[in-house]
């Protein structure tokens, strides 16, 4: 049984780069199905793993078997020299961003899989959702008609999932910063659980990271309506760093 699910690009055209995608609370790799083709479609091989079960008292082993599932992951993207496709970058929702985002300012990941780049998309802050019933877990989710069914319909999603709390050592962590990557912060301006002005704070800490608001999103920002906008903020990204942070299109002039 394979550790993740593939979502390979048009036949016939050279990859991109490799995204590697890390669920968050309660959800499958079905959760990212959607994203996982969008950006496939634009010649990226995508990768799809399990969320991290995370030890909120002591993460530190969570964490490096976190590391472990994202180098299998990462491994014959490509051939040459470490046959991974790069840049190589790994975009995570919710609990899963903070685990990469404290993956990431921990450090020491091996060369053959260490990512180019980081999308780090509706990291918690230190609320929890206290949904009483599945409708309001929902509504703190997302608006998406077809997301919604998406995730009422897998038996695999764990209802209740973000009551969870993710743990304030993980939190500290992922909150820090210290990565010295390029990294994209994505956060609804209608999300609940998200910390803004924390968000902020780590944003500005960072010597090559953007926060993007996505007005009218909810927590699940990768899948709420404004998706396709979210996928193409993303894909804009990954070819900003296949150009070294320049970017590929600049406005001169703009009436809106």
């Amino acid at each position: 049984m394979t550790e993740y699910t593939d979502h390979l690009g048009p036949q016939g055209l050279r990859t991109r780069g490799t995204v590697l995608v890390v669920p968050g609370r309660g959800e499958t790799r079905a959760t990212y199905a959607r994203l996982g083709r969008r950006l496939a479609a634009d010649a990226y091989r995508v990768r799809v793993v399990d969320a991290p079960a995370l030890d909120t008292a002591d993460p530190g082993t969570s964490l490096t078997l976190l590391g472990e599932r994202l180098a299998v992951a990462a491994e014959g993207t490509a051939t040459g020299a470490d046959g991974v496709a790069r840049p190589l970058v790994v975009v995570a929702a919710d609990s899963g961003a903070a685990a990469v985002a404290a993956l990431a300012a921990k450090g020491g990941a091996p060369d053959a899989w260490g990512p180019d780049a980081l999308v780090l998309a509706g990291v918690p802050g230190r609320g929890a959702a206290s949904a009483a019933t599945w409708e309001d877990e929902l509504d703190v989710r997302t608006s998406c008609p077809a997301h919604r069914g998406t995730l009422s319909e897998d038996g695999g999603v764990r209802r209740g999932a973000l009551d969870e709390p993710v743990g304030e050592s993980l939190l500290a962590a992922a909150y820090g910063g210290g990565t010295g990557v390029p990294a994209l912060f994505l956060v609804g301006d209608a999300d609940p659980l998200a910390d803004r002005e924390a968000l902020a704070r780590t944003a500005s800490s960072l010597p090559r990271a953007r926060l993007s608001v996505v007005h009218g999103a909810h927590h699940d920002v990768l899948n709420d309506l404004q998706h396709r906008s979210v996928a193409a903020e993303i894909v804009t990204f990954l070819e900003t760093v296949r150009n070294e942070l320049v970017p590929v299109v600049t406005v001169d002039s703009s009436a809106w």
